[in-house]
């Protein structure tokens, strides 16, 4: 089994409960177990701010799937809870799942990189994974606390407990 990271971030129709309902989510998935949450995070959005500030979290979870069929099946979840993609990045969005590392694997194509391109510097990514891995190291070395040390938490606030 493959120890995988997934982000979650939501901001339309009661962010709270899109990310708790995607958390119960990944318990479903199929040949895999969900380990870790981190609590739940209130963040300014990455891009137009002219939207309302996100919930964000890092989920754990052990898997046998390779990381397409990973992929696909978190793109499902955030379709069953209304995706709707656009071109628009960075836009609202009732639910995002990124898959963030998938063990210590770099994997490159045209549908998904990973490490994901951004996890070094999103606060509201590096912040919640570094509270359910504090060890942990990225493929290239880095380790998660000294990223940490490097972004600053830029207004990220802790809104909940790990929701379980």
């Amino acid at each position: 089994m493959q120890r995988c990271f997934i982000g979650l971030g939501a901001n339309l129709d009661n962010p709270m409960g899109q990310l708790r309902a995607a958390i119960t989510a990944l318990t479903t998935l199929p040949n895999s177990a969900l380990g870790r949450v981190s609590s739940l995070y209130g963040s300014k959005p990455m891009g137009p701010q002219d939207q309302p500030d996100y919930v964000n979290a890092v989920a754990e979870v052990y898997t046998v799937l390779s990381p397409l069929q990973l992929l696909d099946a978190l793109q499902q979840i955030e379709q069953q809870q209304g995706r709707v993609r656009k071109d628009e990045r960075w836009g609202p969005r009732t639910l995002d799942l990124d898959l963030l590392l998938y063990g210590n694997e770099q994997w490159q194509c045209q549908r998904l990189t990973v490490p994901h391109y951004g996890l070094a510097e999103r606060e509201f990514v590096l912040y919640p994974l570094q509270e359910i891995a504090a060890d942990l190291q990225l493929p290239d070395g880095r380790s998660i606390h000294g990223l940490c040390q490097q972004v600053a938490r830029r207004g990220l606030t802790v809104l909940a407990p790990a929701p379980r």
